[in-house]
């Protein structure tokens, strides 16, 4: 008993092992030549769709997740890249809400209010995605994140018939991002476990056009 107990637990390490790396090779290899580190080189589109986070970290900081997003996303504004911007993220609870605290730092570096859209609706990064599509009637978007996330919601637009590139806000050192980038390699597993068995958004609702 103790010796079958044993040999199914290593199955399953191995198994979970292989799913980890298959998935990380398959959304690698999505979003090839589709990041962009630079504004030379990123083709311009329409709305950048900004991938929401946290403003503060636990302890009271500010996430510099957040911070470097928001200083991606001025960027390509200011440059011409984007005419819009979709800020996709979560908004919970009253006490919660992602998608105005990148909406007052993005007025407050010069944004107008009227470029802004926000998606309050962008619980995963899927729903992100398929919103931007279906609900923002967007058929080719630059998503905005750090390089690892960007990769992933590539992957799942690509999936989706979203057309998409991204373009990557600044990273962290790697003690700051460490358990980050440990949670981005289950992140890809489930994203890639979503595709196969078909998982769509929390919320669609009414289209909301960007103009």
């Amino acid at each position: 008993m103790l010796k079958k107990l044993k040999f199914t637990f290593i199955s399953f390490i191995v198994l979970s092992l292989t799913l980890i790396f298959i998935s990380n090779y398959i959304i690698v290899g999505a979003a090839k030549n589709k990041t962009f580190s630079t504004l030379s080189e990123i083709p311009k589109n329409k709305v950048g769709l900004v991938l929401g986070t946290s403003k503060y970290l636990r302890d009271g900081r500010v996430n510099l997740y957040f911070t470097y997003r928001i200083n991606a996303t001025v960027q390509l504004f200011k440059s011409g890249k984007i005419d819009f911007v979709l800020i996709s993220g979560d908004n919970g609870s009253v006490n919660y809400d992602e998608p105005n605290d990148f909406k007052n730092e993005l007025l407050k570096k010069g944004i107008p209010e009227d470029k802004i859209f926000l998606d309050y609706a962008g619980f995963r990064t899927l729903d992100s995605v398929v919103r931007a599509k279906e609900i923002f009637g967007q058929n080719s978007v630059t998503i905005i994140s750090q390089e690892f996330h960007n990769e992933r919601a590539i992957y799942l637009a690509s999936k989706h018939a979203l057309s998409a590139v991204g373009y990557n806000a600044k990273d962290v050192s790697l003690n700051y991002g460490f358990k980050t980038q440990l949670r981005e390699y289950l992140a890809r597993t489930k994203a890639f476990l979503d595709i196969m068995i078909g998982i769509e958004p929390k919320f669609l609702g009414d289209k909301i056009e960007i103009k």
